[in-house]
């Protein structure tokens, strides 16, 4: 499914460049132990903003609930619908969600809870990857 390409700025682009390298990274604040996503200025837990970095993702989660899209706006995924939106909890950091459109699962046949594991799609306006999970097994 074609995706648009997010355009990377300057607190985001540590996390795009990464996806570039088929990896997936987290905002980590050692001064509180806490992962975050999306890229924030501040951690949203404890408010310090200059001992940030970026931990490397095993890359595995499992599938937290879904949706299925049948009326996109977004006339770049029409030609696709219906297709699933899905929520991903990360294995390392449960409490982060990402969404996905779980490729090679057809619609409404999500098995909630079942282990995925990432994968990066190249968006065809930029070339810029983004991440994608795929059911294993």
């Amino acid at each position: 499914m074609p995706k648009q390409s997010p355009v990377p700025d300057d607190l985001s682009k540590p996390f795009w460049d990464a996806c570039n390298e088929g990896r997936l990274v987290m905002q980590y604040c050692p001064d509180c132990d806490r992962l975050q996503f999306p890229p924030q200025q501040t951690c949203s837990d404890c408010g310090s903003s200059d001992t940030f970095e970026w931990r490397e993702m095993s890359g595995n989660g499992k599938i937290h609930g879904y949706c299925v899209m049948h009326d996109s706006r977004i006339r770049l995924l029409q030609a696709d619908q219906p297709f699933n939106i899905v929520v991903i909890e990360l294995e390392e950091a449960p409490e982060i969600k990402m969404l996905s459109h779980l490729p090679g699962t057809p619609p409404d046949e999500v098995p909630v809870g079942v282990s995925v594991r990432v994968e990066f799609e190249e968006t065809p306006g930029t070339g810029q990857k983004v991440p994608e999970w795929r059911v294993v097994g």
